[in-house]
């Protein structure tokens, strides 16, 4: 046989050898054949997180609770708590969303004060303990909206990062590249253009496209008159987007100009229809100050109204000390509320006089 001929015979050998040890052995395969295993339902794997204010019937913050206070039913069926702390030490993510439109603009001075001194409250200390190889540093973004959304600051720990972007809330002519600042996300155009406040939208994203991934404390500030016209998102889609993101979503009203044409500005909106962004066929007003108080019930926020008592610095400071009084319980769905689907929570505590403050609920089958 020829040289080349017998030493490709030997490799063709070696390659068919490699390929039989490689076979499972007969009982092996034999197994194989046997049914299949039922797939293992993993649905405790996800743990569903709570974030818990519980306040006294005067109004003051309760801190000295046990998991054995609390009462936790979900569609109706009690459950078991798996996880019980507080809050202080888990690392805080923080948007603000800052209402732009004609309508609210006398007051944005006053909001640019208060934002400032209040991210300053909040996140101070934490790039010191981040530097000394401590615990992740908390991190704020700032998004502000009128006929877009527009994020002016992506996640950052820096204060003087976020102090800049304050001081570009409001302004018109900006740059319209952010490619430095805001990671990507851009500008969001709502239906309405030339005019509109594209609310819905901008907690949709903030909610979607950056909550979703941070771990921690998750709030969202939203400053405005709680009036949408234009948003591509509903404001269903809104809430459910900053439940599904475990975020609390707090809101500082304050009474805006009236439209010329009511409210919300008629038949103008997004493809999702009223409530996504005015009311079809010209109606003339949706109360904006029921609309924060729905969303931020719904996700276990508050709204808080601006007035000659409650100005922007009394109100952040409420919004601080509630932040740092957070309990956060969680427990693990069974088969049945891990389903695909909205699944209704009730906590409540023992003491039936004390009030909780928490989201009114969950997405399973993520």
């Amino acid at each position: 046989m020829h040289p080349r001929q017998a030493a490709r015979l030997a490799a063709l050998t070696l390659v068919a050898i490699s390929l039989y040890a490689q076979q499972p052995p007969a009982s092996t395969q034999a197994s194989s054949s046997a049914p299949a295993q039922p797939p293992t339902i993993t649905v405790n794997a996800q743990l569903v997180n709570l974030p818990v204010i519980v306040r006294d019937k005067k109004g003051a913050l309760v801190q000295n609770l046990t998991q054995s206070d609390f009462a936790l039913t979900v569609d109706g069926r009690p459950q078991t708590i798996r996880y019980f702390d507080k809050d202080n030490n888990l690392p805080l993510t923080l948007g603000l969303l800052v209402d732009t439109s004609g309508s609210v603009r006398s007051a944005l001075e006053d909001e640019r004060t208060a934002s400032e001194a209040f991210l300053d409250e909040m996140m101070k200390g934490q790039m010191m303990t981040a530097a000394a190889g401590g615990a992740t540093p908390d991190q704020a973004f700032l998004i502000q909206f009128a006929h877009e959304t527009d994020l002016l600051q992506d996640l950052t720990p820096s204060r003087p990062k976020l102090r800049a972007a304050l001081n570009q809330v409001g302004v018109e002519d900006r740059n319209q590249d952010q490619s430095n600042n805001n990671g990507g996300y851009g500008r969001h155009h709502g239906g309405f253009h030339g005019g509109g406040t594209t609310l819905y939208d901008a907690i949709f994203l903030a909610s979607n496209q950056l909550m979703q991934k941070q771990h921690g404390r998750k709030a969202l500030v939203l400053l405005t008159d709680g009036e949408d016209r234009g948003s591509m998102e509903t404001l269903q889609s809104s809430i459910a987007a900053a439940q599904r993101a475990e975020t609390v979503v707090y809101a500082i009203y304050f009474k805006g100009e009236q439209h010329p044409y009511g409210g919300h500005g008629g038949g103008y909106g997004g493809h999702g229809g009223y409530p996504g962004g005015g009311r079809p066929g010209g109606e003339n007003h949706v109360d904006g100050k029921k609309i924060l108080a729905q969303i931020t019930g719904e996700t276990g926020g508050r709204m808080f109204e601006v007035s000659g008592k409650q100005t922007f610095d009394a109100i952040y400071t409420q919004i601080a000390e509630e932040l740092r009084s957070q309990y956060r319980l969680g427990y693990t769905p069974d088969a049945t509320t891990a389903t695909e689907g909205f699944h209704r929570v009730d906590l409540a505590t023992k003491d039936r006089k004390l009030l909780v403050q928490t989201r009114d609920g969950y997405y399973g089958g993520q």
